[in-house]
């Protein structure tokens, strides 16, 4: 397993052991890159109007298409350890 790997699963589990739960736009911001790293570009119909949520993510990891997985898992550690220290909410 690469590195970037080890620290990508790492950060998964930091992530469930946050002090406090990040805002809404970070949850969503986690998840876009979560799936981007491990699924690759968007794909599937998108959510209609009644599914606000399902909605909003499919537009967060569609807003990354393109992204090479490994770049997504490095983005996403980052974030979590911006978490960990407080420098992000």
């Amino acid at each position: 397993m690469t590195d970037i790997n080890t620290q990508f699963i790492q950060a998964q589990e930091d992530a469930k052991q946050l002090p406090e739960r990040p805002g809404n736009l970070t949850l969503l911001r986690l998840y876009a890159l979560f799936k981007q790293a491990t699924d690759g570009d968007v794909h599937g119909d998108k959510p209609g109007f009644t599914d606000i949520v399902g909605k909003y993510k499919y537009d967060a990891w569609a807003a990354l298409k393109g992204t090479a997985p490994d770049a997504a898992k490095q983005q996403y550690i980052d974030l979590v350890e911006s978490l960990k220290s407080g420098a992000a909410a």
